[in-house]
């Protein structure tokens, strides 16, 4: 049922603009847990229901504009719905959505990925980034003959079994409901930012097959890495054995043409990707050294004479998904689509810090490329005092009871819609407009908050 009315004002306001929404939230209880596809989708009292988008814009059922910076989580670099990728989607569509045969614009798909990312000697395609990362792991264990997988404590690779113990909870090793104990004990989630027991681990424990991260850190920079930690990943999985992946699901193809690894100059021997790599639409891929993806090939593995890892998929390159991938990827290196995202969300984060110090607002805004996180929790020796390593992934994660839910509903009201972080990413077909209009629904939406003893 959904929550009763509440005394907040910014509810009251949510509620008056969406009851459309409301209305298919109420439908969607009945046929949906908790009415929703996507953990992240679920907010009190129900979430915006959607109805078109075009470039940095979307509009709910209602009729209510939105500036955009969820951004198809993250998988829409060049806005919603750019005319030559509907183009070519639209073309392929005529043609056909799936032939059960191989078909050119996979070829041509897999080619522009090797041309691009510098680990990508060979790829392999799937339909998610949780399927990338699951295939990532078994390359790894049959490459290595080793079980043990080690991760980064609040890092997201995905929804299947190992990759939950230590991402949003259980960060003692225990296994999360679902999961059997003994594939949970086979992941290793540690923090980060201690070094020395990352690196303890890397040259001590002989049956580590892999160590994946988010090379900017978990949440994309929310609990952010260095690039000399990342350095130092790189030695020691090369001097131990173990393989290095980077999870370029999110930075794929948006922090650089060449992903994180590129931006970095660092390179992992496998990388899994989704999201921006299929255009848009459903697609994921991992990547990396042809001696790992090998232990997918045929003929390869007859001639070692080791068994070959099984690997079906009815969507594996999808048509429609590759023609979408292809031209989206040929666009971004064309038109210089990350250099023009990142240059727009510096220009935000500007703005929305000049907004909090104008609001003498004690938060901070930070992020890497064209991303943006809004940090709400305790900052003792202030802005210029921030320290990530510090304050560890619990400070960087803290934030006032209730405020996030709270900030995102108000800036729903005031047309902008954030990722639930709080933050969000931007794309190329943002404008110095929305910038202006974000930075006034911020200030709008601080004051709400104000009225009602958040801030």
């Amino acid at each position: 049922m959904p929550d009763p009315a509440t005394n907040s004002g910014i509810e009251r306001a949510y509620r008056e603009r969406t009851p459309g929404s409301a209305a298919l939230a109420d439908k969607a209880r009945h046929v949906l847990p908790s009415g929703v596809v996507h953990d992240s989708r679920h907010i009190r009292p129900y979430g915006l229901y959607a109805a078109r988008a075009q470039g940095p814009h979307k509009w709910d059922v209602d009729g209510n504009r939105y500036i955009d910076y969820f951004g198809g989580h993250g998988a829409l670099l060049l806005g919603h719905n750019h005319p030559e990728v509907m183009q070519a989607v639209t073309e392929q569509l005529q043609r056909g959505t799936h032939f059960a045969a191989g078909s050119e614009a996979e070829v041509r798909w897999a080619e522009k990925i090797c041309e691009l990312l510098p680990s990508a000697e060979r790829v392999r395609f799937h339909s998610s980034g949780t399927e990338a990362t699951q295939m990532a792991l078994r390359l790894s264990r049959a490459f290595t003959g080793r079980n043990k997988l080690l991760r980064f404590q609040a890092h997201y690779h995905g929804w299947q079994d190992d990759m939950t113990t230590g991402y949003a909870s259980h960060y003692d090793g225990t296994p999360v409901i679902g999961v059997p104990r003994e594939v949970a004990a086979q992941t290793l989630a540690v923090d980060p930012y201690d070094e020395a027991e990352v690196e303890r681990l890397l040259t001590t424990d002989t049956d580590i097959a892999a160590i994946i991260f988010e090379p900017l850190g978990a949440a994309t920079g929310k609990v952010p890495l260095t690039r000399a930690f990342l350095e130092k990943l790189r030695q020691w999985t090369t001097e131990n054995g173990v393989v290095l992946i980077f999870d370029e699901v999110v930075t794929g193809f948006r922090v650089d043409p060449g992903g994180a690894q590129a931006a970095f100059g660092i390179t992992p021997d496998l990388t899994t990707l989704a999201k921006i790599v299929a255009g848009g639409l459903p697609g994921g891929a991992v990547a990396g050294k042809a001696e790992i993806l090998e232990g997918l090939d045929f003929e390869a593995s007859a001639r070692a004479k080791r068994e070959k890892i099984n690997h079906p998929g009815t969507f594996n390159a999808c048509p429609v998904s590759a023609v979408a991938g292809r031209t989206a990827l040929d666009i971004i290196v064309r038109d210089e689509a990350c250099g023009r995202a990142n240059q727009l969300a510096e220009e935000l984060r500007a703005r929305l810090t000049a907004v909090l110090e104008e609001l003498n607002v004690p938060w901070l805004i930070y992020g890497e490329a064209s991303v943006f996180h809004i940090f709400m929790g305790d900052m003792p020796a202030g802005r210029a005092g921030f320290a990530p390593q510090t304050l560890g992934r619990e400070g960087l994660h803290k934030q006032p009871a209730d405020a996030a839910r709270r900030l995102r509903l108000a800036m729903n009201v005031n047309g902008v819609d954030l990722a639930g972080w709080p933050g969000g990413l931007l794309s190329a077909a943002h404008t110095e407009a929305d910038l202006e209009e974000t930075a006034e629904a911020f200030r709008e939406s601080l004051g709400m908050l104000r009225r009602e003893g958040m801030v």
